[in-house]
């Protein structure tokens, strides 16, 4: 008996179809993964089917029965009443979605956030209900639950805080469990531990899982059964291992081969000997933060020393919290470091200039490409003014608005824009387009170092594929040096001449990639090697 039965489930938005008659169902006990790119539909389907859709003008028809227990009557949540959905909401069906930190209510305590489903759906007592909140907190996994149950969602880190999102979603022992692209932002290594604690939890309370992904890596860990949408219509709905086996459908193949993978003698071919370009010494930065027993100091990176050489790719990896971005930080002067030098080679190769104190002209020379291109570029400006913002400060690029302009669309077409991208704003464009103009908008200051901090990680595995692609060419052609931050090793052996291993802001392991891949010596790098997910699935027992 499904717990969730979905038939012919049509969305549209004013005029656009977005959703095209699909068929699904999920069983107790069992995982649907949904696939596919961003704007293929995917929680949109999720968000009809469960009744969560709120844009202006929507239709949605077809038919959504949830069964919460097999001797309970279906409801029909597609037109259901507000009072029908806010009952099932919370209760028979929980929710995990990508970013905790805009899920989370951050004025208020995890445990209080936990403990209101359980007075709203079970009418426990507010006592009853936070013993209970911390017996979930501690089901998931959080340390000291007892303590951590009164802290709020900023003094957790974003895989306690996900976690944190599965005790609430889980509190009431729903039914049916949504997961929203829920390991996205998230490092390897959690990511794998997330995986695994819903696969647990799961296999404890029989719940029916809906994951959505955009990564068939991360499906293939999951899933009984993936459905495959493009376009809002379904081109794909079998069996995982017959998927993974046999894909027939084009776009099926693309996904597969696009998901990020180790593989043997992977990699960049080896780098020429070349001179450095940056060398990093003894850098130090500490942070004074308070915290509910008093002011401490977070040692954020600790005697951190590495060399980058003239067009290569050195590659800083760690989890969360292992000092990655803050290394970047205080390259780029957005940090001031408590000690250690930088020093910038000139064309001769000497050291001429400590990076960490440099003055704006010679800060040109490194350019930085962040996650999250929507948040780092200014909305409210068109793609012209964003490229050419960097041209009229460092006064690149000619002395005329004609002639600025005519750098802009020399740049887009650098990064396989067409030029008449330059007059849309950020909104108008899809998440690779966006970190296409990024990178544009970074080489606009003609740098000799790019640092890329977790460039792709937000992005679809394709278009994932195709920006790599793009930051590889460009690295031929303009000669750039990179320094790439990154938490999937992956991706790391696709781009990288050398790889710095980062654990608590201190060097845990540094060596060429291709040494690094083959034989690590580190125990924490053979785990951050065992946290990506294998080419094949996962055999579910």
């Amino acid at each position: 008996m499904s717990v969730l039965r979905v038939r012919d489930l049509r969305v549209a938005i004013g005029e656009s179809s977005i959703v095209r008659g699909l068929d699904f169902a999920v069983d107790r006990g069992q995982t649907l993964g949904i696939v596919g790119e961003s704007g293929s539909g995917k929680s949109l389907t999720v968000l009809a089917a469960t009744g969560l859709i709120d844009a202006p003008g929507r239709r949605v028809t077809g038919s959504s029965l949830l069964r919460v227990a097999p001797d309970a009557a279906p409801v029909e949540l597609v037109g259901a009443s507000e009072r029908t959905l806010r009952s099932v909401h919370g209760d028979a069906v929980g929710f995990v979605f990508q970013d905790p930190s805009t899920s989370l209510n951050p004025f208020l305590p995890v445990g209080r956030q936990i403990s209101e489903s359980l007075e709203a759906h079970r009418g426990l007592s507010r006592r009853v209900a936070h013993t209970r909140a911390i017996a979930l907190l501690e089901a998931v996994g959080i340390p000291d639950p007892s303590t951590r149950v009164d802290a709020y969602p900023h003094q957790f880190s974003g895989g306690q805080r996900q976690r944190v999102m599965i005790a609430i979603a889980l509190a009431c022992d729903p039914a049916l469990l949504v997961a929203d692209e829920p390991t996205t932002a998230l490092d390897v290594t959690t990511q794998a531990q997330i995986i695994d604690l819903v696969q647990r939890l799961q296999r404890d309370r029989g719940t029916a899982v809906v994951w959505i992904s955009h990564d068939l890596g991360v499906v293939g860990q999951v899933a009984d059964e993936v459905l495959v949408l493009r376009h809002g219509e379904a081109v794909e709905q079998r069996p995982l291992t017959d998927v993974y086996a046999e894909p027939r459908h084009a776009y099926t193949k693309e996904l597969l081969a696009a998901r990020p993978r180790i593989v043997a003698a992977g990699g960049p071919p080896p780098a020429p000997t070349a001179p450095p370009l940056l060398e990093v010494t003894g850098l130090d930065v500490r942070f004074a933060v308070q915290t509910p027993a008093g002011r401490r100091t977070v040692h954020a990176v600790d005697d951190v020393s590495f060399t980058v050489r003239r067009g290569t790719t050195v590659a800083l990896v760690g989890e969360s919290g292992s000092g990655k971005s803050t290394i970047a930080g205080a390259l780029t002067g957005l940090l001031s470091p408590h000690a250690g030098t930088a020093t910038l080679a000139d064309a001769t190769g000497s050291g001429v200039r400590d990076a960490l104190r440099a003055r704006r002209r010679d800060r040109r020379r490194i350019a930085m490409v962040f996650q999250d291109p929507f948040a780092s570029i200014d909305p409210r400006r068109t793609v012209a003014d964003a490229i050419a913002e960097p041209l009229r400060v460092h006064r690149l690029g000619g002395s005329t608005a004609a002639a600025r302009a005519a750098r802009v669309r020399e740049l887009l077409e650098l990064v396989d824009l067409d030029p008449a991208f330059a007059e849309r704003y950020p909104h108008e464009l899809s998440g690779g387009q966006r970190q296409r103009v990024s990178i544009a908008r970074a080489l606009a200051l003609e740098p000799e170092l790019v640092i890329l901090d977790e460039a792709t990680a937000s992005l679809d595995v394709s278009v994932q594929a195709r920006v790599l692609a793009l930051l590889r060419r460009l690295q031929v052609e303009q000669g750039l040096t990179y320094l790439f931050i990154a938490h999937d090793l992956a991706i790391v052996q696709q781009m990288s001449h050398e790889v710095v291993v980062l654990r608590a802001g201190k060097v845990v392991e540094a060596a060429p990639a291709a040494e690094l891949f083959a034989r690590p010596r580190e125990e924490y790098t053979r785990q951050l090697l065992a946290a990506v997910p294998p080419e094949g699935p996962r055999v579910r027992t």
